[in-house]
């Protein structure tokens, strides 16, 4: 408890993508503490692994010194010899210059840990602008497990983050859609809110294959089958079109619904293709009351009304330069899409009763405005990007988005941008590692997958990659196929990793230089995200403690390195002041004040709703386009479509003798990701890794409450601790990832990560089949089964 003689300092928790706001309690130099800040706008409560923040920082196993390996990759053991911090500049320095001189900078990838579940947020832009000016195209960070949906898969329907960047307004919301996603687990100032929305009357509907979290307060809890999520997004769109439960006037106007869709090519009909109009731009439609096509175009301010007179049903012969062409509008072809998903076909699929999936359509539309958020409960399939998209243009039918109480791009602090997006020429992005595979996907966006980040260290395609510099990634952790990512780090000419601990991914590396804790470091937040108070809100975070040992910030290294490798005129000659002071530029806002006020300064800031009336939605249509022509250009499906999960019960019959259970993962509450494992305050009341699995599951196995058993999948078995929930489906389980680090305190010992019988789940599962837009790795829906020990 605090003394006399501790003093409190205003901060926020950067653990986490919530960057809760905090009051730090201090004595001595030392944190003591950390508890809410309610006057802060994410500041109501602080998790449990905020609150354990001060064993983090003090902890006997954090990294203190630069480190140089002294034995070669893959002997029986690793053993280091500290170094200066100059010796490590230089060298890694040295290796990188070789490397891009020889192969040029693309064989040099960078990498961090997933801003969502680290502190890697306080330098994520730097860290990319940091790649770019030396540059290589290639980043990983899991973007294909744990954002590809919320930010980059959602732009092929909005042509923006939805929900990603359109958060949801939860303060207004009437009804709350949280579709893959445990805020109590994952960002608890969402939780808050939520639970304080419920109080005032909003409704909540929760997809989940569990009961957690919120979903025990649910008006409506959908207990899917993992991995069939498109079906039953497909299956409520069914419903909603049906019955006219849709937002007509934002469909017609605001979604590419009325454009005509040529069904010999499955091309939207081009303006040009028309009789005498090969000088005209845009789309065609069919005008209802005259019966003929009309040349539509979404850029031009007569496109309201005339698409107002435009039929959303049907079926067309349309004279073409080329003759006749039969054709049907964008929503009556997504009507017949859904027609087979009927309710009840919907259940026998999902698992979803009929009636609640009715009954769910019916409260999403009369309960408007919707306001919803998924996260990587949709984000780690082998049908992903489809599954993406069904929810996406299910949101679109509530005509929601961007109005008050849907998702709002809440209005944002004006900044100069830092991540150097002008400093990487279009040839170089054009080299990103995956991209000729997956042109769709994060790829595109200059984000490597796990998948092809192997695939390039090993087999050399498309390119070889020879070094990696990363900052906090437990790469080997957070994949599929720990074994495959191991001989993937270990292949590389070269490896820095930079790190609060020794991980099973440091582990593998040539230097690891040692990270101050975001409570022992300087970092600037503008913008908090969650609603226009927090989004108008700027801080800079002072340090609570002294950094232990040599540790650095993450900032502070890549400044740095950057001065090492002749960069430093694109980081303001290693002076971090002079580089915030331009970011912060045209909000007003100084620096000297900003550390006058360490609760932050809040700017008067209105909340724009329904921008796309100005500027319409940035797709090649200028629409939300139901109808995906980038997709289709690409052998993809134009509408949304379900596929079985690819190592699913209905899809491998051939495994479910052996493998009768699908098996899905989720996070742990009291742990990010891979991490803090080893503090005790966070490891007492987990101690082992757990696999929940149905009371009528665990008694035809012989299996109780507590009993280590086994998860054997086609590729390998691991231990887990039962629990049993009466909340999953008999024919699921759920098992959690990251497990390896011991608890010396707790006499809790370290398990080997590539040790058949072991804990680490990644081990047995694969990273393929994997979604073929995105790459992403079908973690949460495939198949094992599980015996008592």
């Amino acid at each position: 408890m605090p003394g006399a003689n501790a003093d409190q300092l205003a901060t926020f928790c950067a653990m986490c993508v919530s960057r809760c706001g905090a009051t730090a309690t201090v004595r001595d130099g030392r944190l003591i503490a950390l508890g809410p800040d309610p006057d802060h706008p994410t500041g109501r409560a602080v998790c449990v692994k905020g609150k354990a923040a001060p064993q983090v920082l003090e902890h006997p196993d954090r990294l203190l010194h630069p480190l140089r390996r002294t034995t070669p990759k893959g002997s029986a053991s690793t053993e280091w010899v500290q170094i200066s911090w100059d010796e490590a500049l230089d060298t890694i320095a040295e290796h990188l210059r070789t490397i891009a001189d020889e192969s040029g900078p693309e064989a040099v990838v960078f990498g961090s840990a997933s801003p969502s579940t680290s502190a890697i947020s306080d330098s994520a832009d730097w860290i990319t602008r940091l790649r770019r000016a030396f540059g290589s195209p290639n980043f990983t960070n899991s973007m294909e497990l744990c954002g590809w949906g919320r930010f980059l898969a959602s732009t092929y329907t909005f042509g923006a983050p939805v929900p990603g960047a359109f958060m949801p307004d939860l303060d207004n919301a009437g009804c709350i859609l949280f579709w893959g996603y445990n805020p109590s687990v994952s960002r608890l100032v969402h939780a808050t809110a939520t639970v304080d929305a419920v109080n005032r009357g909003a409704r909540l509907v929760v997809v989940d294959p569990r009961r957690t979290g919120l979903a025990g307060r649910a008006d409506h809890w959908l207990q899917v089958r993992p991995g069939t999520d498109a079906a039953l997004a497909l299956g409520l769109i069914h419903v909603m079109i049906e019955n006219g439960w849709y937002d007509e006037d934002f469909v017609r106007r605001w979604t590419n619904a009325p454009l005509l869709v040529r069904l010999d090519t499955g091309r939207l009909l081009r303006a040009d293709e028309l009789p005498g109009a090969s000088a005209r731009t845009g789309y065609v439609a069919w005008d209802e009351p005259d019966a003929r096509p009309v040349a539509v175009d979404p850029a031009t301010p007569a496109y309201a009304s005339s698409v107002s007179r435009c039929a959303v049903s049907g079926t067309a012969e349309v004279a073409t330069t080329n003759g006749p062409v039969t054709c049907s509008p964008v929503l009556e072809l997504l009507r017949r899409h859904c027609e087979n998903l009927t309710p009840e076909a919907a259940e026998s699929v999902t698992g979803v009763s009929a009636q609640v999936l009715v009954d769910t359509a019916r409260t999403l539309w009369e309960s408007r405005p919707v306001a919803y958020y998924s996260w990587s409960g949709l984000e780690q399939h082998s049908n992903t990007t489809q599954m993406i998209r069904a929810v996406n243009v299910l949101y679109a039918l509530t005509g929601c988005l961007d109005a008050v109480g849907g998702n709002v791009l809440f209005t944002p602090v004006p900044t100069n941008p830092v991540d150097g997006a002008g400093l990487l020429s279009d040839a170089q992005r054009a080299r990103t590692i995956g991209v000729q595979g997956r042109p769709l996907g994060p790829a595109r966006f200059e984000f490597v997958t796990g998948e092809d980040l192997c695939t390039a260290a090993l087999d050399h395609e498309p390119y070889r990659a020879r070094a990696l510099v990363n900052f906090g990634a437990n790469l080997v952790m957070a994949h599929g196929d720990s074994a495959r990512v191991r001989d993937a780090l270990s292949s590389l000419d070269f490896f820095v990793h930079a790190d609060l601990f020794m991980s099973p991914t440091a582990a593998l590396a040539d230097i690891v230089l040692p990270v101050a804790s975001p409570f022992e470091t300087e970092a600037l937040r503008v913008g908090f995200e969650v609603s226009q108070q927090a989004q108008s809100h700027v801080q800079l975070r002072r340090p609570a403690a002294p950094p232990r040992g040599e540790a650095r910030s993450d900032l502070q290294i890549v400044f740095a390195l950057a001065q090492r490798l002749g960069l430093g005129e694109h980081f303001w000659d290693g002076d971090i002041d002079a580089a915030w002071r331009h970011q912060l530029a045209p909000s007003g806002i100084t620096l000297e004040a900003l550390r006058e006020q360490p609760r932050g300064i809040a700017l008067d800031l209105p909340t724009r709703h329904r921008k796309y009336e100005e500027r319409g939605f940035r797709t090649p249509t200028g629409l939300v386009e139901i109808w995906s022509m980038e997709l289709v250009e690409h052998g993809e499906p134009a509408l949304p479509s379900f596929t079985e999960p690819a190592l699913g019960p209905r899809s491998r019959p051939d495994l479910v003798r052996d493998y009768p259970l699908v098996l899905t993962c989720a996070k742990s509450l009291r742990f990010c990701e891979s991490q803090h494992r080893q503090v005790a305050e966070l490891r007492r009341a987990a101690p082992d890794p757990q696999v929940e699995l149905h009371p009528d599951a665990a008694q035809a196995r012989g299996i109780t409450t507590s009993d280590w058993v086994r998860i054997s999948t086609p590729h390998g078995a691991v231990r887990a601790r039962a629990k049993l929930n009466s909340s999953i489906a008999p024919g699921v389980v759920c098992a959690q990832h990251g497990w390896s680090q011991g608890c010396d305190e707790l006499g809790l010992p370290s398990s080997d990560p590539y040790e058949q019988d072991g804990v680490n789940l990644n081990l047995v599962l694969r990273q393929t089949p994997s979604d073929p837009v995105s790459g992403s790795s079908p973690l949460r829906s495939s198949l094992c089964e599980v015996a008592r020990l």
